[in-house]
């Protein structure tokens, strides 16, 4: 099943509903890249991702960073830090509204 977006399919197969490649969960909106702070729910990770924001007072960045809860489909394989590409869905829960599409890089 093609997702419409440049990433490729993972080579394990699983039998997830909730998959976007071996499931019927379509995706749309948004993608974020972040890594894998937390992987201690079931089927759920939380990305973390960083970024500036400018503090117009002080002329100054500050670093801001906030945290996102995504199904992470059993096919890949997440740990705690690796890099991911998540896209918006539909809300899968009351917190779940992203899922896992790429492993981008690894803690290798």
């Amino acid at each position: 099943m093609a997702l419409g977006l440049n990433v490729s399919e993972p080579e394990e197969t699983c039998s997830d509903q909730h998959c976007p490649f071996h499931g019927s969960l379509s995706v749309r909106g948004q993608t974020l890249e972040g890594m894998v702070a937390s992987t201690d729910m079931d089927k759920t990770v939380v990305v973390e991702r960083e970024y500036d924001v400018r503090v117009p007072k002080y002329d100054r960045y500050m670093k801001r960073r906030s945290r996102i809860p995504a199904h992470a489909p059993p096919c890949l394989g997440l740990e705690v830090g690796d890099t991911v590409r998540i896209a918006e869905t539909r809300p899968l829960s009351k917190t779940k509204s992203h899922v896992v599409i790429e492993r981008v890089g690894g803690d290798d």
